[in-house]
């Protein structure tokens, strides 16, 4: 097996040229750490981008997908889902203690960098006081797109325990776009006519795609 000379190497080549210098395989070569007896970690960062359809993919693969990698067990699988993980929360603004939310725009900026790129649907409710600051922000449930994802018995549970005064409910789109499906505004419909039951203000339901989103409330993708 060819070696690369010691200048080449990714940490070497990152302490020399900066970080900036490094290619996405050098990169991710970096988190594995090591290789295996007969493959270095550049070949095996490099299938494992393969494997991920490139670098954003990183943020959609699984566990079960990076375990089918030469060279892939647990402990480095670990490593790459961890790196993910970190990036994503560095890409997350810093929120002021209790978050007030005028417009779409103000829920999408806190959510895209918390909810959005995973491979798995997941429907969540964002609770507002009356001021329609955020009091917190829950999963409600992960799986596939249905309307047992969104049942309005969960949504305004959630909202009662906490006094809530509104509510924002929002959900991703796996595949990345954000535009709704004829589901969707069914679901909206619901959960819209469950609020005014309760007396609890469902102000928006939002789609979260790869770097955009659906708001119901603007009808519109931004």
């Amino acid at each position: 097996m060819a070696r690369l000379a010691a200048v080449d190497r990714p940490r070497e080549k990152l302490a020399r040229a900066g970080v900036e210098a490094l290619g996405d395989n050098e990169l991710l070569a970096l988190v594995l750490g090591t290789g295996t007896r007969f493959r270095s970690a550049l070949t095996v960062a490099q299938d494992i981008l393969e494997a991920a359809h490139g670098v954003q993919g990183l943020a959609r693969i699984g566990l079960d997908e990076l375990y089918r990698v030469r060279g892939v067990a647990e402990s480095r699988a670990a490593r790459v889902q961890a790196a993910v993980e970190l990036g994503r929360r560095t890409m997350a603004p810093v929120v002021p203690e209790r978050l007030q939310i005028t417009r779409p725009k103000d829920a999408a900026t806190f959510l895209l960098p918390r909810y959005s790129g995973v491979r798995v649907e997941r429907f969540g409710v964002m609770l507002l006081d009356q001021k329609d600051r955020v009091i917190r922000t829950i999963i409600l449930s992960t799986g596939s797109g249905d309307t047992s994802l969104a049942h309005p018995r969960e949504v305004f549970r959630a909202a009662a325990l906490a006094s809530a005064a509104g509510v924002i409910v929002f959900h991703n789109h796996p595949s990345g776009d954000p535009l709704p499906s004829e589901q969707d505004y069914l679901v909206t419909k619901r959960l819209y006519e469950a609020g005014q039951l309760m007396g609890i203000d469902m102000k928006d339901h939002i789609i979260l795609g790869n770097g955009c989103y659906f708001s119901f409330s603007e009808g519109r993708t931004a």
